[in-house]
């Protein structure tokens, strides 16, 4: 609960945008030198998939909803169907994001949560077996 009664977001209970964005930029420095998550990245500068990625689970877990209002719908397989998602580079994504919430002082329950649903949508992302 909130100070004010109401039940608190996920985003907030976390600590919101610090949180969040601390999470997203611990994840692209994994990714900046990841042998097979970095070419999947077409733009040389990784500062915009960050800020988009950060906006996208900042609305998911409740804070602003700047993503949806700038993007539109997140519409996940539709955007990332350029890409081949392969079970190697969903194991590569999934240590990296592993790796930025270790640094992130989550509690347990907490890092239970996003890690669950982070597992969850990086199964959904595959789009090639080989």
């Amino acid at each position: 609960m909130s100070t004010d009664g109401t039940e608190q977001t996920f985003y907030e209970e976390v600590g919101g945008w610090e949180t969040i964005a601390g999470i997203v930029a611990r994840f692209y420095d994994g990714v900046a030198v990841d042998p097979v998550l970095r070419p999947l990245y077409p733009e040389e500068d990784l500062g915009p998939a960050q800020e988009r990625f950060t906006l996208f689970l900042v609305q998911y877990w409740g804070g602003p909803k700047t993503y949806s209002e700038t993007r539109g719908h997140p519409r996940l397989r539709m955007r990332h169907a350029p890409f081949a998602v392969t079970p190697e580079a969903r194991d590569h994504w999934l240590s990296c994001f592993r790796a930025a919430m270790d640094g992130a002082g989550l509690t347990p329950a907490q890092d239970e949560r996003l890690w669950a649903y982070v597992t969850y949508a990086a199964d959904f992302m595959v789009n090639t077996l080989d």
